[in-house]
């Protein structure tokens, strides 16, 4: 037989002898099969699920499905991180956060820095922390008060506060009405053992003044002249600067300074305009210090490292004596050895210090960490939001715990001169600390009132929840599970 037809006859036989496929007519007619038949016809016909790739042992060339919920490094911790602070709801936790645990902290650190001060007067240990911790709660009230209120409502206030706030400066400076402490004359007896300060008022009366009033002038297109962008908000402020000068404050003129630079700032001031209005000011503030003997001596003190023989610097030197003491974790808490009369206002100006002291390199950088996440977040609150108004009082609140801060803490480490303002919800005064938890309060209802932070929270309440479940499930026929 020919090699042609034996080929031929095996291709014959191999086609004869190959298995059928059960289930291909009646499929390919359309009639149903049962289950068994139509796994078998399966199975006939050598279908097959497609397969995964199954990662190779060590060595292997085999490719490695990555797993989302572990590992990722670096990239994916910072992915991560990002798509948590872009959620709606982030600025608002972290303003209510951080400004919390800067007033516990700072009642902790009250407490330790101001014990062996109280017995000094003759007073309990518990003395200082008792009035911060009244303060404290009426400044919480005052939070949430300013946290449930409408940006209208703030706009509302913008005036009263400030023609109160002028009011009670004015009476500050008449003879047997005003106090003095330690040289400055600014302060007003409240009976018993409380005082008031009205020029810490100041800062949150030009804040929503000035933001209330560069929002309706944005709204008419006013502030492209400048003119319009300088009058009043400048006379207004030189007013307030006026009035806490008179009683000696050169540290609250310095915020309120810089409150009026960053309103200015975020209103969009020409570069020559700002730098003549930022020059005025720097030439103003170098004729105070230089006709102030006692202004004179706190700018000597910049970065002195020991005492003078005749003890002049011997706070800015004390200072740093604390700080260096603490090392990494610090001494302990209470267990400071600069609050036994050697470093003057450990619970005030210079608690800072104590903190480092105290709880270390550790403990002063979660407060500047705190102070920095406060900071952010009130940037991104003014940056993300429509509302002329809602920018320029952020931008004025960020602007005002920041600048504080930093003067504070400057001063502290020796890089500026002592300008004798507290540290923001950290140091000892009810005066500094009730406006300053009304500002935080303003921010936390700025951060409310953006448009996805509206629905998030929204979307939290029992009830709407409720109801979207209920939206969501399916009805389903009596009987069918």
């Amino acid at each position: 037989m020919p090699a042609d037809e034996r080929s031929a006859v095996r291709r014959e036989s191999a086609r004869a002898s190959a298995p059928r496929p059960l289930a291909a007519a009646p499929a390919a007619a359309g009639v149903p099969l049962p289950p068994g038949l139509a796994l078998r016809g399966r199975l006939a016909t050598g279908a097959r699920r497609p397969e995964t790739p199954r990662a190779t042992g060590r060595g292997g060339s085999g490719a490695r499905t990555p797993r989302s919920g572990r590992g990722g490094g670096p990239r994916r911790a910072y992915e991560r991180a990002r798509r948590a602070w872009d959620r709606p709801l982030t600025a608002y936790y972290v303003i209510l956060g951080s400004s919390l645990l800067i007033t516990v902290l700072g009642l902790v650190m009250v407490y330790s820095a101001s014990m062996i001060k109280a017995l000094d007067i003759s007073k309990p240990a518990t003395y200082f922390f008792g009035k911060q911790f009244l303060a404290a709660v009426i400044g919480g009230g005052l939070m949430l008060i300013a946290a449930r209120m409408p940006v209208k409502l703030h706009r509302g206030l913008a005036y009263p506060i400030l023609m109160v706030t002028v009011f009670l400066m004015v009476l500050v400076q008449v003879p047997g009405i005003g106090m003095s402490v330690n040289g400055n004359q600014n302060w007003l007896y409240l009976g018993g053992p409380f005082q008031l300060q009205p020029s810490e008022f100041g800062k949150l009366a030009l804040i929503l003044w000035g933001a209330d009033l560069l929002a309706r002038k944005q709204d008419k297109r006013l502030l492209t002249q400048w003119k319009h962008m300088l009058v009043p908000l400048v006379p207004v402020a030189f007013m307030l600067l006026g009035l806490i000068m008179l009683g000696g404050d050169m540290g609250t003129a310095i915020i309120l300074t810089a409150i009026l630079f960053g309103l200015l700032w975020l209103a969009g001031a020409p570069t020559r305009l700002f730098a003549g209005v930022l020059g005025f000011a720097a030439v103003l503030a170098f004729l105070l210090i230089r006709t102030s003997p006692n202004r004179m001596s706190r700018l000597a003190c910049m970065g002195v490292s020991e005492p003078d023989p005749e003890g002049g610097c011997w706070q800015a030197a004390h200072g740093i004596y604390a700080l260096a003491s603490g090392g990494w974790f610090g001494s302990g808490l209470g267990a400071s050895v600069e609050k036994w009369g050697q470093l003057p206002e450990p619970h005030t100006d210079f608690i800072f210090a104590i903190t480092g002291e105290e709880l270390g390199l550790a403990g002063t950088l979660s407060v500047l960490a705190l102070f920095a996440a406060l900071g952010y977040a009130g940037i991104r609150v003014a940056g993300r939001t429509e509302d002329p108004f809602v920018r320029y009082a952020a931008g004025g609140v960020t602007t005002w715990i920041t600048a504080q801060a930093v003067i504070n803490i400057g001063a502290v480490l020796g890089l500026l001169p002592i300008a004798g303002v507290p540290l923001p919800l950290f140091s000892y005064g009810g005066s500094a600390l009730l406006p300053t938890m009304f500002a935080v309060g303003l921010m936390i209802a700025f951060a409310r009132e953006d448009p996805a932070a509206k629905a998030a929270l929204a979307m939290r309440k029992p009830g709407v929840r409720w109801k979207t479940m209920r939206r969501r499930v399916k009805k389903r026929p009596s009987g069918e599970r």
